[in-house]
């Protein structure tokens, strides 16, 4: 497969095309329902590319993946909903969200756990976007799959912050979240 994805120039570094080539190939394949080339949203929006001169545009890429992912869920809803019905989709939504929910009602600072003896995520920032993720969810204020998954916080020492590691598969798995209740 060809793709569109332009180039950086050639003093800038970009995403290895062979590499986002091949994911791609895999991806189409996933989504053309071929059962050799199965892909889950979890891999589509933690795949990493290597770096090259005059690689593609990192943040074109990045936003296909982000279609990508979305187009995903909407037919991995489809999917449950004409197997199962809506009600079980809407069961299937809520649980994932349940498991969410309880993390957002620990107190700020103790949300997750300090890094181990290097530096994190700026934990009042986390709380910051972990308190929109509670509005959302109490009382529907918008908040954006995209917002969740692409926050950038500032790093800070283990007494003001929290582990990388852990906020990053949080913060994924509430976009796939967000992404399934649209």
């Amino acid at each position: 497969m060809t793709t569109a994805f332009p180039r950086s120039n050639w003093f800038r570094f970009g995403y290895d095309p062979e590499e986002v080539d091949d994911f791609f190939d895999l991806a189409r394949a996933s989504y053309e329902g071929d059962p050799a080339a199965r892909l889950s949203v979890d891999e589509i929006q933690s795949v990493a590319f290597d770096q090259v001169h005059r690689g593609y545009k990192c943040d074109r890429v990045d936003a296909a993946l982000d279609r990508l992912a979305a187009a995903m869920v909407v037919k991995e809803r489809a999917q449950i909903v004409e197997a199962l019905g809506q009600q079980d989709w809407n069961q299937q939504l809520a649980q994932r969200a349940t498991t969410l929910y309880s993390r957002l009602t620990r107190p700020e600072r103790e949300r997750f756990a300090p890094p181990r003896g290097r530096r994190g995520y700026d934990a009042a920032q986390v709380d910051a976007l972990l308190d929109r993720l509670t509005a959302f969810f109490d009382e529907g204020t918008p908040i954006t799959a995209r917002e969740v998954q692409q926050a950038t916080f500032k790093r800070r020492g283990p007494k003001k912050g929290y582990d990388e590691a852990s906020v990053d598969a949080y913060l994924r798995r509430a976009g796939q979240v967000l992404l399934a209740a649209v």
